[in-house]
């Protein structure tokens, strides 16, 4: 009785009485064949655009090896054929080159492998309509993630946030241009910010030094505008009589003070104040009259902006 072979492998198995003397070769043969199929790694150079992977039954050929690595300078898209077209084979595969690798087995889908990427094939052996299938296009990462720990949809980056249980947001979390950590935290001592950004420390601060955002305004019409909520110091050259308005100041409860220095024009021009600021015997000062004359004033407030209480800090200091 011949020998037959397996159908995806090509191992031989002898006929009963045959090979009689000779068990030694085949046998060496076959555990090569299984030594490839189990373990063996193949590193197949590739040239033009096109080559095979062939099963030769109780022969050692390179269709018998686990893991494939695409080497080589393809002269363009390459195809790999997987023959016969009637053996199912599963493959790992690495493209190392720089061209796209195309594998086939017959008129059935194919399998497109980038430079550079890897995969899991497997080749259904199907014949003349034989059909290559990426594995790796169908893991179901999510599946395998334990559920205990609440990542349970990688799909959905919102979805994995809050499966996480973090209230940010995705852009709220892409915050990576602190060169330096911040530091830790100990319970109670809490750090947060308001809807306009507005941070509040629940205990002291304590720093080396620290700078004040300094705003130059401007006047319209008349009409001079200090925005509490865009910084601390402010400066304002006047070019006409001016009325100053103070908007935005923090909620009641809370102390906020700023700087004022006004630069007098070359023709003495008046401010008139906000009915909220109290001046010392309710008697606001006389801002100087000199060219390029400059006069600084300080304001605070603890009740949201209802009064502030005015100071004249200097005068006359050009």
């Amino acid at each position: 009785m011949a020998s037959t072979y397996t159908s995806n492998t090509g191992i031989e198995k002898p006929g009963d009485g045959e090979q009689s003397g000779t068990w030694g070769d085949t046998v060496n043969t076959n555990s090569d064949i299984l030594d490839r199929a189990l373990n063996g790694v193949l590193t197949l150079g590739l040239t033009g655009t096109a080559s095979t992977l062939t099963t030769t039954d109780g022969t050692l050929s390179n269709g018998q090896y686990k893991l494939i690595s695409f080497t080589g300078s393809p002269s363009g898209t390459h195809t790999v054929t997987v023959t016969p077209n009637d053996s199912q084979k599963i493959y790992f595969l690495y493209n190392t080159t720089n061209e796209t690798v195309i594998i086939s087995q017959g008129s059935g889908a194919s399998v497109t492998l980038p430079a550079g990427e890897s995969d899991v094939i497997y080749c259904d052996g199907g014949g003349a309509a034989a059909a290559v299938v990426d594995l790796s296009a169908n893991f179901n990462v999510s599946m395998h993630l334990e559920s205990a720990n609440n990542l349970s949809d990688l799909a959905s980056a919102p979805a994995a946030i809050v499966n996480l249980g973090v209230d940010a947001t995705a852009a709220e979390l892409n915050y990576n241009d602190l060169s330096q950590p911040l530091g830790t935290s100990s319970a109670s001592k809490v750090v947060t910010a308001d809807a306009n950004g507005d941070v509040n420390l629940t205990e002291e601060l304590i720093a080396k030094s620290y700078n004040e955002t300094h705003l130059a305004v401007t006047s319209t019409s008349n009409a001079t505008t200090i925005n509490c909520e865009t910084g601390n110091m402010f400066s304002h050259t006047l070019t006409e009589a001016t009325t100053f308005t103070f908007s935005n100041p923090p909620t009641s409860g809370t102390g906020y003070s700023f700087t004022l220095k006004i630069v007098q024009d070359s023709t003495a021009r008046l401010i008139t104040w906000p009915a909220s600021v109290d001046w010392a015997a309710a008697i606001a000062p006389t801002i100087s009259t000199g060219s390029g004359e400059v006069d600084v004033f300080v304001f605070f407030t603890t009740n949201g902006g209802t009064t502030f209480y005015g100071f004249t800090a200097g005068q006359v200091l050009s």
